[in-house]
Order: structure tokens, then sequence, then C-alpha cells
């Protein structure tokens, strides 16, 4: 479906510079390489265009220079020295990541040179100069005029440097920078990039310079930064101006130029702005104050800074169900996003243009969103200002590590946490910015107790934000739930999850979704990958809508708080997106989408008076099922409490049990149907209970559970991704604390309670562990013992001895297990 006019994207192209530049010194023999797919701006990047827009939207300043444009280039050797006075003899576009098509380059190169020659204005003869870099991956120096100014390491912070004192009096200035970065090979943070991209979640490395290089006088007394943190219970904005000196700062707030309020006081001390009768800033309303900060030392001026802020809060109150939800400004608003990668076939972490970078936001408004995960990337400055304006709530993830068997050590602990804090510190002013994630699944964690101090550490940094500890706690290589932040996050494809709030943190689907449509002519490879592929336009916006009912029954029954659609555009293997890769095709009915989304922010406020408790269920110690497998042959089991008398599938092995005989799974194939759905899995209480034992460890091996649709509806089981016994719903898992022994029984029982919102499983008569989780994968199919259901299929049959069966309609207590193990039915 195209929808886009010759109108609308031109519209999209345009994009005003905050100030105006000095124009780059541009070299014609850069050539562009053919990227895969195209973009409708690829076209439009030249040397003379790459990126011109004033790069710092929250500290302007009138005159600067920018130094994107062509520069020579090399590959370069481990220790070699910098090529200072030596022409290279390749041309790269700067700012466009080395293997990127609009670079020029198109190729991986672990270490590069970088140099160009430039002029500094006469004009500012008597300034200093300071030298901005956007970002650059990974580890950099600097020389200018063949001193070393600078080095820095990390691929998404920016970083400046005064280079007065290594410049020429006249004439022409050399710049050459010099790149190592290994991506994957190291522990460094990555987020998605790989040096050898995959056919699955993992994407094309951005290496070198990949934001805007650029120039400014300044004096020698200046500004380098504005901390704001607006103040709703005061109507003030909370200021501080970080300075080079003890000097004063005069700071004045505007509403489309009227004077609103004012402040006097001391550099680098937090000052009080007040703003009287604040418009609030929503996405809704988005509505922003334009701010002035002047430095003086004694009564001499000696800087001024533009800025802007917006006036907001986010925090958290009990909705009327009593369930935990976030707030906005006061208000219980639904975070409704998308998953935002912010990758792009011809610039690859670079938009092609501001106008690209702005399109993928804009299109969150039309599409009905109100938020945006910025998913383990940090974007530049000018990505923030266009959130900040369109009016998107924005959830900032850390950067990972590589995913990895090892745990990084020490060393690379340390960086990480020092990249995080950074990334907090230089990204804290933003109005949209509202939720900080340090983590993302499993993904380079390495132990639950230094996740919750960093939780804890990142909102004593910023305690104006909601942390999210860990989103996706629940998933992939999670070391588990380390309760600190300020949030429960799941993750379920296609899902959505269905995390309850507990007393102190609100909860939230963190990914979900993930269906697929491939679009021939707009693919990156010759075949695609989603959670769950549709044949056509029409089936994905089906399939979508219906998922997005499920989360508003989520919402409203389990209380997240939010939910994340994975994603907004495809990206390379990935074609899950609402736009293919090339941004030129929309593969859903955008109206329809902007309906449910609308729909749910404006129903999912916890406005409802709860869901009905369940019924008390059956009493009595043997539940509404029993199977004690005590026949000893035959291919069939006795239910002794019901009359759902479990049949023998592909022999199961009669031998010697727990408590006399019991049945032996091979692992394959073998299974016992009960021929019913036992227990109501969609609204009431239940429990399952079994004597078992493993012959191996490793894979996926399932107990009892009771077959969906796709998946089966719980799965009481032994999990080989995490070498735990568990009870568990797709996408959540509680979990026993230590890996079982091959050939010892073990007591298992798996406790669903609708009323504390809770997955419990025991071993051995005690709590081994639990997790908190509302609703789940329902399903009314027939309970059977040995193996489970999912995607479909028949899986993950039990390898070993199970024994005694029982299955309850009612959540059993603590008591009641250990009774239960003791009796050793």
């Amino acid at each position: 479906m195209y929808r886009r006019t010759l109108a609308v994207l031109a519209a999209s192209l345009v994009a005003a510079a905050l100030v105006p530049a000095l124009p780059a010194v541009a070299d014609p023999v850069w050539q562009p390489g053919t990227p895969p797919l195209t973009t409708p701006w690829t076209h439009l990047v030249g040397p003379d265009n790459a990126l011109p827009e004033y790069p710092r939207p929250q500290l302007t300043r009138p005159d600067w220079k920018n130094l994107n444009g062509v520069w020579e280039f090399a590959g370069a050797a481990e220790g070699e020295e910098p090529p200072i006075g030596e022409s290279l003899d390749e041309r790269i576009l700067v700012p466009y990541p080395v293997e990127s098509a609009l670079s020029g380059i198109q190729r991986t190169e672990e270490r590069m040179w970088y140099r160009r020659t430039f002029d500094v204005p006469a004009k500012w003869r008597g300034d200093r100069v300071r030298l901005n870099f956007g970002a650059v991956d990974y580890d950099t120096r600097v020389w200018v005029n063949g001193k070393q100014v600078t080095t820095h390491r990390g691929g998404y912070d920016s970083f400046s440097v005064d280079i007065t004192a290594a410049l020429k009096k006249h004439g022409e200035q050399e710049i050459v920078v010099g790149v190592e970065d290994l991506t994957d090979k190291t522990w460094q943070p990555v987020g998605k990039q790989r040096q050898v991209p995959d056919r699955g979640i993992f994407y094309t490395g951005s290496s070198g310079i990949w934001q805007t290089v650029w120039m400014e006088p300044v004096a020698s007394r200046h500004i380098g930064r504005l901390d704001m943190t607006p103040k709703l219970a005061d109507s003030t904005l909370r200021l501080t101006a970080r300075s080079t000196i003890e000097g004063t700062v005069e700071a004045v707030a505007y509403d489309k130029g009227r004077v609103v309020g004012k402040v006097r006081g001391p550099a680098n001390q937090e000052l009080t702005v007040p703003v009287p009768k604040a418009k609030l800033w929503s996405p809704d309303s988005p509505y922003l104050y334009d701010l002035k900060v002047t430095l003086y030392d004694g009564r001499k001026k000696v800087d001024e800074v533009g800025s802007y802020f917006g006036m907001r809060e986010i925090g958290t109150k009990p909705g009327a169900d009593g369930k935990l939800r976030m707030t906005l400004n006061g208000k219980i608003l639904f975070h409704m996003s998308t998953l935002d990668q912010g990758f792009w076939p011809d610039g690859i972490h670079t938009a092609p243009t501001d106008a690209a970078l702005k399109f993928d936001l804009e299109q969150h408004k039309v599409l009905g969103f109100n938020t945006v995960r910025k998913h383990i990337k940090v974007e530049p400055d000018r990505w923030f200002y266009h959130a900040d304006k369109l009016g998107l709530l924005v959830w900032q993830d850390m950067p990972s590590m590589k995913t990895s068997n090892e745990e990084a050590p020490p060393a690379a602990r340390a960086q990480f946490e020092r990249e995080l804090h950074t990334m907090v510190d230089q990204h804290k002013s933003w109005t949209s910015l509202v939720v900080w994630v340090p983590f993302n699944e499993g993904w380079g964690e390495w132990a639950k107790e230094d996740t919750g101090r960093i939780a804890d550490d990142v909102k004593a940094q910023d305690p104006s934000r909601l942390v999210n500890a860990h989103s996706g706690v629940n998933c992939c290589a999670s070391h588990g739930d380390s309760g600190r932040g300020d949030m429960i996050d799941h993750h379920a494809y296609v899902g959505p999850a269905t995390p309850s709030p507990d007393g102190r943190r609100v909860s939230a689907d963190g990914e979900h979704g993930g269906f697929g449509l491939e679009v021939e002519g707009h693919m990156w490879f010759g075949e695609g990958h989603a959670y769950e592929m549709t044949p056509d336009s029409t089936t994905l916006t089906r399939r979508y809508v219906e998922n997005q009912e499920d989360v508003l029954t989520s919402a409203q029954r389990c209380g997240i708080s939010g939910a994340i659609y994975t994603q907004i555009t495809d990206v390379e293997h990935e074609v899950n997106g609402f736009f293919t890769y090339d941004r030129q095709v929309e593969k859903m009915d955008f109206a329809q989408v902007k309906a449910i989304n609308e729909k749910i922010i404006r129903e999912a406020d916890g406005s409802g008076e709860g869901t009905e408790p369940p019924p008390p269920g059956t009493p009595g110690p043997d539940g509404i099922a029993y199977y004690p497998l005590s026949e000893g042959s035959g291919t069939t089991t006795a239910d002794e409490v019901g009359d759902h008398d479990g049949t023998l599938v592909n022999g199961p092995v009669w031998t010697e049990g727990r408590n006399g005989p019991g049945l032996q799974f091979n692992g394959g194939n073998a299974y016992v149907d009960t021929g019913a759905s036992l227990v109501d899995t969609a609204i009431a209480n239940y429990s399952v209970a079994a004597w078992v034992k493993l012959d191996s460890l490793g894979g996926f091996a399932t107990a009892v559970s009771q077959d969906g649709d796709s998946n089966s509806a719980y799965f009481l089981q032994y999990s080989g991704q995490d070498n735990r016994f568990a009870f568990s719903f797709v996408g959540a898992r509680a979990l026993a604390p230590a890996p079982p022994n091959t050939g010892q029984w073990y007591h298992l029982v798996g406790v669903r309670d609708v009323d504390t919102g809770s997955l419990k499983l025991y071993v051995d008569g005690q709590l081994a562990g639990s997790t908190s989780v509302c609703g789940g994968s329902s399903g009314d199919g027939n309970t059977v013992i040995g193996r489970a259901k999912y995607g479909g299929n028949q899986v993950d049959f039990w390898r070993g001895g199970i024994d005694q069966v029982h299955v309850y309609d009612r959540a059993l207590t603590d008591t009641e297990v250990t009774e239960l193990y003791t009796s050793g039915r």
C-alpha cells in the first residue's frame, strides 16, 4: 500500500536548522555506495548537505561551523602511527558509519583513520575553539595539527575538547581522527550491532564517526551544559547551569516571546525558575517554553545560550481498580509504544537526513502511539528534540553488551556502568524522556544483585524519572527479578505479556507482537523472519488489531501500564514493521491501527472495578483429578477422584515409581492424555502436582500441561534454558533456585493464584520460586501428562519418570503443599 503523495513526501523532507551553519569544505572525489534498499531520502544526501542542522538544540549559540562532509579515509593496522600531514587515498562522507552505503566506504574496518583540513573563521580570534563530536564508535583519538588533543571511549555519548592551543595562528588546520571498533569481539556496549550480522535479530554494525562533528567559538568562561527538571508542585523549573567559573547566572523563561519567569543566582548550583500557571506538556499538547541563560563574571556578561523546556512530571498512583499505574502530570496515562531500533538501510545507525530522523517519530503519531521505546541504541540530540516537539514519551534503553554464555569481566562491567551513567547525565533534561532501561532481557547481565544496585544508582542519579531495571526480566538468560526499580516488565511473543503490578512497582509489557509480512522488492534479504508470519496486509492488520484487543484486556484485568509492539519498521531480516525497512511501503491499514491504539489509551486507565474473584474451588487433599499411576500395566490409567481416565499414547512404559508403580517417558513422543480440559485456565485458580525424575538435563521437558489453540495454558516443567524446574506460562516462569539432579525424585507443585496475580513453584514441599503474572495463555484443550504444546506443535516430551499426578481447581496454600509432599501421594 503506497499512501505517500508527493506533497506529503516533500513536506516530510523539509528540515530547518535552529541557527545557520558555515559551510564545510567538500571534496568531489567522494562517491556513495549502493545500498541494498534506498529510502525516500537516500538520493538527497551529498557532500554539501550531510546533516547540516544545528546538532545541540538544548544549548544553542549563533556561531558554529559544521565539519560534516567529505574527509580523507584509510583502514588502519593496530599500533600504526597517525598519518599526520599525509593525504589518505579514500574519501568518506562524515558522519555516516564506515559500513554504510552513504559513507562511500561500505565495508567493515576494525581500525581506521579520518583526516581533513579546515579553516578557523577570522572573527573567532580571541575566543576559545571547541571541537565537538556527537558520537564515534568506539575508541577514539584526535590530533589537531599533529598534537593529540583528546581520547574517548564509548560509542553512544558526545564528547568535546578545547583545541585552541593546537591551532595555528593563520591558514589551513588539520584534524586526524583514529578509531578502533571491534564491536562484538569485545564486551563494549553494542546493542544490536554485530560484525557479522545474522538472519535474525542482530544487524550490521556502525563503526567510526556516526554523528555530527562541529566546532564553535566560546569564551574562556562559558556555560557547558544546562540541567533542567520541571517541578509541577510549585510550578517551577529547577535549573543548573554548568559553567567553567563560579559566576552568576540569569535565566529567563519565555512563553512565545513573553517573559513568564526569571531568576538570578550562582552558576553550578540549582536555581528555581518560576513558571506560573504552567502550560503542561503531554502527548496531546506538547507545549514547550523557550529559555535564555546568561553567564556573568562579576558585572561582565561572558556567555549566553538558548534552550527550551517542557513542564511535565512522570509518576505512579493506584487506579480505581487498586492497581498501581503510571501517571503523567498526575493523571493515569497508558504508554502505547513501539520498539524503535533506529536502523537505516542506507545509513545503518545514521538517518540519511534530519527529515528522515523525524519521519519515524511522526509516524508514531500517525499510528496513534504516544510512546516510543528507543531500543538499545542512543540517538542524536535532534531525535529527542523532535520527540519533544511532537509529544512522544520516550523509554531510553542502555545499549547492551553482547549476548554470550560467558559473563562480562569486571573491567567491562565497570565500563558499562560508566557509559550508562554518562548516558543518563547527557540526556536527563529532555522533556520527552520519562523511563530509563538499564538492562534488556539477559543481554550482558552478570548478576541479579548488581542489576538491582544499578537500578538504584540510576534512580539516585535521576529521581525525576521511572527506572525499568530490567525489560524482559522473564526472558532469555535473565538472572531474575531483582525487585528494584519502578517497573515489572515482561516480554511475550506474540503475547501480550501479562505481569501484574505489586504494591511498589507498576507493570508493563516491554515487548510483544512481531507479526510479519514480506513485501517483494523491499526486503534486505530474500526472505524474512517474524514471530508470526502473515500472507497479506489484510491478515496482518487483523492480527494486529486482535493482539491489541488482548493488550486492552491485559491492561484492564492485569493492570499493565504500557505495551510495546515490535516494531515501527522492518530491520534487515526482521519483517515485522509497520513500514518496510526502506520506509517506502505501509504494511497495515493505518486507520485501523490508529483506532485500536487510541482505544487502548482511552480505556486502559484503571477506572474499572477489577475482575470478579475466582470461584473457591473443590476442597479436599486430592483435588478434582488424581492419577496415582498405580496400575503397573495396560494402556489406561485411572482418575481416582474424577471420571477422566488417562490414555497412554505412544507407549509410556510402566516402571517403579516414587510410590509403587509409575510411568517412564522416552522424551520423544510418549505421553498420557486425560481426554478432558480439567481446569478453567482463563479465570480460575488452579494447582498441579507430580512426582518427577529426570534422566538427563538440557532442553525443555514438561511433566503436566493443558493444551491451548497454539500453546499450552501452563507448563509444570524442567526449563532447559534455565537448567531449573519451573511453573510457567508462555513468557513467564516461576523458577527453582538450583539445578536438579538426574535420577532423583522430586515433588513439584505449580500454583496459579489469580487473587495475588502470581505463579508459584514448590519443590519438595517448599516454595522455590514465584513470579508476578496476570492472565496467561488460556487453553481449553486436554490436560496431558508428559508433554507440552508450543507453536501449534507437541513438544517438550518428558524424559524420565512421573508418578502421583494431582490437579486442583484452587490455589493450594503453603501448608497444603507441605502436607501433600509429606504424604508421598
